[in-house]
């Protein structure tokens, strides 16, 4: 929806958040303003959902709560997103940290707003370009987004029970073997020698019981971690090379 479009009706958005009183000052202040249109409901699930029914915002304000278990509340917002995947979605927090960023961004929010240190101003700001599209986001947010792409990937493979048999950095070689890479390609990628790369994926074989690069391609497409889990929960895997 155009910039344009939204300069001649007020947005529909929805504030989420369980401190009554924080609620209110900020349903307050931007009700004031002329361009917006403001619902409020707690942060849970089923009020939210009521609440996005009732209202049809086109943006949610999830303010959230640090006293609540975050992988909860990220869980939550995830299925909101899934359900409403048109509807822009901002994280109101008072700080962040680069797990945090991470998780909310893979669950679905387009702009993360600190407002602790951030005139109101800017707030509002950031509800309107939200509602054009836009992504809102600071250049420390933006550089944890942009060093996670440039990652080398890596797939979790797991066995029967759902545990992983793999260390990370065979995962690593396992996602570039499935996509594709010779074992020269590989090496360059993780900057190790070739022969390295053999050693590794002989490895791979032997604990997953394959003998060929195809069948490790078929074992792992059979085999991978969902990886939404991850992305609810923003965990983080330590094993040993």
């Amino acid at each position: 929806m155009s910039a344009r479009h939204h300069s001649l009706k007020a947005i529909p958005v929805l504030i989420a958040d369980s401190n009554l009183m924080q609620a209110q000052l900020l349903t307050g202040a931007l009700r004031r303003r002329s361009e917006f249109r403001v619902s409020i409901c707690t942060v849970d699930e089923a009020s939210i959902l009521q609440a996005m029914a009732a209202a049809a915002a086109e943006v949610v304000v999830f303010s959230l709560n640090h006293s609540i278990n975050i992988a909860t509340q990220m869980a939550a917002l995830r299925r909101l997103h899934l359900s409403y995947p048109a509807t822009a979605k901002i994280l109101l927090v008072e700080s962040c940290d680069r797990e945090l960023v991470i998780t909310a961004f893979r669950s679905g929010v387009r702009g993360i707003f600190c407002i602790a240190n951030t005139h109101f101003r800017l707030l509002c700001r950031c509800i309107q370009r939200a509602a054009e599209g836009q992504v809102w986001a600071n250049s420390e947010q933006m550089r944890f987004l942009l060093d996670l792409v440039s990652e080398v990937p890596s797939l979790r493979v797991v066995n029967s029970d759902g545990r992983g048999m793999l260390t990370p950095r065979e995962e690593q070689v396992v996602a570039l073997a499935v996509e594709g890479l010779s074992n020269r390609d590989i090496a360059r990628e993780l900057d190790l020698s070739e022969h390295t790369i053999k050693k590794y994926l002989f490895r791979v074989f032997d604990k997953l019981g394959v003998s060929s690069r195809v069948e490790l391609v078929l074992y792992a497409v059979n085999h991978v971690a969902p990886p939404q889990a991850e992305r609810l929960t923003g965990g983080n895997r330590a094993a040993s090379d």
